[in-house]
């Protein structure tokens, strides 16, 4: 499947979450990801498990090729000879060096059990492969929803700040009518009380921030002074192709966890064959030539040059082993079951998560609808209560609650706007097709 890349075009809408100049040293996202791919300890270690899991292919391979091996050895010995009898003879004393060395080669000649795990040793590199995919695409996301999470936090903080500035303005308004006659007390307690509680979201809102950003720091290692937030005049488009079906079946086709379990059901299926051929005689052929060089001997004081060649058939053929063999076989038929339940397992979680990042982006863009319509009438509606509590017609309170409104759909809306595009990330993960080139793309939305 080729790579569906999310679209983003121009809008006029207000600039309601510009809140805060971007500085020229602000990082965007694909700068974080790819300080986040030289850091992060998860995916360092993912990818030696790859390295690790690509030796599986040589090692099987090894295990039909033939086998060379040298040995030799020197010895020096020392031989008294004292006689004994009537007659002896007159003692002696003799010392002679024997020096050896042999090369032997084994060739497997047949060897079904090291042929299945050669086999296996193929799925085993495409569950190495796979899982690293895998883990490619959670450092994507992982990246991606540290990134926004930080945004998020700092749209907050922003908006609490404003939201406080205006209870502020509020308050010394309710503070002067009262004292000129034109309110009452229970306007500037009103007033009060909303700009207390302001306060307190402040110091939340911080914190919330610090938390967001040292999560940030732990993916990246690095720890950021601005970064680049979405453009305010953006929209996003849906998935392509627009069927969740689509995606779904994608998802249990090629999603990395299907193809890891895929991997793992033939290995287990290979395993249940492997643990058979051990019942079957093996034949390997066995050569080997040497050479012994002696300058004496125990029964000759002159030396000797030997070398023995030889060349054959080895034949063994397994009997009996305690039952050992049998109970391997019913283990290996045992996983060869739970991996195909295992497989089921993993297509339909796939499948959901598909459907749940499909419906994610979907109804996401149609709530970034409905709360920037709400934003426009939002501020109608402060305007308007601010009017009216000029001439008399609305109380403090009003003023305070559509506030308390247009703040609320502000953040509302930039976090929508976030959890799509998270949404649509998780989206391409479930379908298996996330690369850096989507994070590219939505790295086109922020301000620059």
């Amino acid at each position: 499947m080729n790579s569906k890349r999310l679209k983003v075009f121009a809008v006029i809408l207000p600039a309601a979450l510009a809140l805060s100049p971007i500085s020229a040293g602000a990082e965007d996202l694909l700068q974080v990801f790819r300080d986040a791919r030289g850091y992060d300890a998860q995916y360092g270690a993912a990818r030696y498990a790859l390295q690790a899991g690509l030796e599986k292919l040589p090692q099987g391979r090894s295990l039909i090729l033939p086998t060379v091996g040298v040995s030799s050895s020197l010895t020096r010995t020392n031989l008294d000879i004292d006689g004994r009898g009537p007659n002896p003879a007159t003692p002696t004393t003799r010392t002679f060096n024997t020096g050896t060395y042999q090369l032997t080669l084994s060739q497997p000649l047949f060897r079904p059990q090291n042929w299945v795990q050669y086999d296996q040793a193929e799925f085993q590199v495409r569950q190495a492969e796979a899982t690293f995919g895998q883990a490619a695409q959670d450092l994507v996301i992982r990246s991606a929803q540290a990134y926004f999470d930080v945004l998020s936090a700092e749209d907050t903080l922003a908006l609490v700040r404003a939201q406080k500035a205006a209870i502020s303005e509020q308050l010394a308004q309710a503070k002067r009518n009262f004292e000129v006659g034109t309110s009452t007390i229970t306007d500037t307690h009103e007033a009060q009380a909303r700009f207390d509680l302001s306060a307190a979201q402040e110091i939340s809102a911080q914190n919330d921030l610090e938390v967001k950003q040292r999560t940030l720091q732990q993916v990246t290692g690095k720890a950021y002074d601005k970064l680049r937030p979405l453009r305010s005049d953006v929209k996003l488009s849906p998935p392509d192709p627009n069927t969740m079906q689509t995606w779904v079946d994608i998802a249990e086709k090629q999603s990395f966890p299907v193809l890891i379990q895929e991997a793992a059901s033939e290995i287990a299926g290979l395993e249940i064959k492997r643990t058979r051929a051990v019942n079957y005689p093996t034949v390997d052929l066995i050569a080997n030539i040497g050479q012994t060089n002696q300058t004496g001997s125990n029964i000759a004081a002159t030396g000797s040059l030997i070398t023995p060649t030889a060349i054959g058939l080895q034949v063994a053929v397994p009997l009996y082993q305690g039952g050992f063999i049998s109970s391997r076989e019913r283990e290996a038929a045992a996983n060869f079951e739970r991996s195909k339940l295992d497989l089921e397992n993993a297509r339909r979680s796939s499948a959901l998560t598909s459907r749940q990042s499909y419906l994610g982006v979907i109804n996401g863009i149609a709530q970034i609808t409905a709360l920037e319509a709400a934003l426009v009438s939002s501020q109608s509606a402060l305007d308007s209560n601010k009017l009216g509590y000029e001439v008399g017609v609305r109380i403090n309170i009003d003023v305070l609650n559509a506030q308390q409104q247009l703040f609320s759909t502000r953040r509302d809306l930039a976090i929508a706007r976030y959890n799509t595009i998270t949404n649509y990330l998780r989206l391409k993960a479930a379908a298996g097709s996330l690369k850096e080139a989507d994070l590219a793309e939505v790295n086109k939305a922020l301000q620059f």
